[in-house]
């Protein structure tokens, strides 16, 4: 075989194999950093002002976005199982199916989603930022550990706020609910609130904010990976980022599936 048949059959297999480097590259960079996240989370100093910082930026400038996302999620879904019901003439127990379908999934889920877009996009684009503008070298050579400067505080303000955002998206989904059932669809408040009662119980709570939890530990990690290893200027910067949101996204509807199977299944 020629020169030129064995250099074309070396690019054909090197790009078959590309997504599969890649793939393994990124699961090996992910768990790495996260290990080593997780040892400077845990070791003095302790960034305070860097932790302050980023549940202010995570959990504080969220709040408007996840209460209009919230809000109006309750009511989109109180109207449609609202007429849904309406064949059976069960309209009453709109209120506790949309409180267990607020806590258990859309809270925890849609909460992670509105956060990845906002907070995730922005770690990655910041982190990026100062990866190909050489900052977080000057970091390191400060004796400065980049990861526990940059990295160990966002992971923590996302672990903490995210539970707190879960249950703001809930409460806000269920006034909306309110809104709908109640005083534009003429429901009864009292057999509203008293479905919520016979259909909600503590260990729907408990699930929304353990997946909380669990999706901004992903939405973080994966985001500050991507950011923390980008290269190629303006246009790494941009392609980090994108990955960072569209890999974020998916990893938690991933999880969002194997936590429901596993909480389900210990309920049993």
């Amino acid at each position: 075989m020629s020169e030129d048949g064995e250099e074309k059959k070396r690019g054909t297999l090197n790009a078959l194999l590309a997504p599969v480097v890649y793939w393994l590259d990124n699961i090996g960079s992910v768990i790495s950093l996260t290990g080593q996240t997780l040892f400077w989370l845990v070791r003095p100093p302790y960034r305070v002002t860097q932790l302050l910082g980023a549940m202010e930026f995570i959990g504080v400038q969220s709040i408007f976005i996840v209460a209009l996302t919230g809000t109006f999620s309750g009511m989109v879904i109180t109207l449609q199982t609202s007429y849904a019901l309406r064949a059976f003439s069960a309209e009453g127990r709109v209120g506790g199916i949309v409180a267990v379908s607020l806590l258990r999934e859309l809270a925890p889920v849609f909460t992670a989603i509105m956060v990845t877009a906002r907070a995730g996009s922005a770690m990655a684009a910041e982190l990026g930022n100062m990866r190909v503008t050489e900052q977080i070298d000057a970091i390191t050579t400060m004796g400065v550990s980049p990861v526990q400067y940059l990295l160990a505080p966002r992971l923590a303000g996302s672990v903490l706020m995210m539970p707190l955002l879960c249950a703001l998206y809930a409460t806000v989904g269920m006034a909306g609910s309110y809104l709908v059932a109640v005083l534009w669809l003429g429901g009864d408040a009292g057999i509203w609130m008293q479905s919520i009662r016979d259909f909600a119980v503590p260990k729907d709570l408990t699930m929304g904010l353990i997946k909380s939890v669990v999706f901004g530990f992903i939405l973080t990690i994966i985001s500050c990976r991507h950011g923390f290893y980008a290269k190629g200027g303006a246009k790494g910067v941009g392609v980090a980022t994108t990955r960072a949101v569209v890999e974020s996204c998916v990893t938690i509807l991933i999880a969002n599936y194997i936590l429901t199977q596993t909480l389900l299944d210990a309920e049993m």
